[in-house]
C-alpha cells in the first residue's frame, strides 16, 4: 500500500489556508451622524468602513481615513482608540459602531453599520 505524501498534503493544506484568509473583504456601507463636539447635529454622511478589528478604515468619496492600530489598556474599561496621521481621534466603539473626532474643526462623526 503506498504511503501518503505528507509534503504534498501539507503544501495543499497551507495553500488552502492562505486562499481562505486572502478573500477580498469589501467592507460595509455605514451611516455617520455628524455633530459638533458639543453635540449640535450637523448632518449625515455615508462611508464605506473596512473593519480589521485592530484597526479600521473609513472611505469617503473625497478622502480615506486609516485609524492605525487601535489601543486600549483594558478593553473592558476603555474604548480602543488611536490618533490618525491627520491628527484625528479614531475609536472602535463596538462591532458595528465607529467614531472619528476632528477637534480643530469642532466635528465628531459617529458611524453605525448594519
Amino acid at each position: 500500500m503506498p504511503r501518503p505524501r505528507w509534503g504534498k498534503i501539507l503544501l495543499l493544506t497551507g495553500a488552502l489556508a492562505i486562499a481562505a484568509c486572502s478573500s477580498h473583504y469589501e467592507g460595509k456601507e455605514c451611516t455617520g451622524k455628524v455633530r459638533s463636539l458639543a453635540g449640535q447635529p450637523l448632518g449625515t454622511v455615508q462611508a464605506l468602513i473596512l473593519d480589521k478589528f485592530t484597526s479600521f478604515q473609513v472611505r469617503l468619496p473625497e478622502k480615506e481615513i486609516d485609524s492605525g492600530t487601535l489601543f486600549s489598556a483594558d478593553h473592558t474599561k476603555y474604548v480602543p482608540s488611536a490618533v490618525t496621521q491627520e491628527g484625528l481621534l479614531a475609536q472602535r466603539l463596538s462591532d458595528n459602531r465607529f467614531s472619528i473626532i476632528n477637534a480643530p474643526q469642532d466635528q465628531w462623526i459617529s458611524y453605525t453599520c448594519p
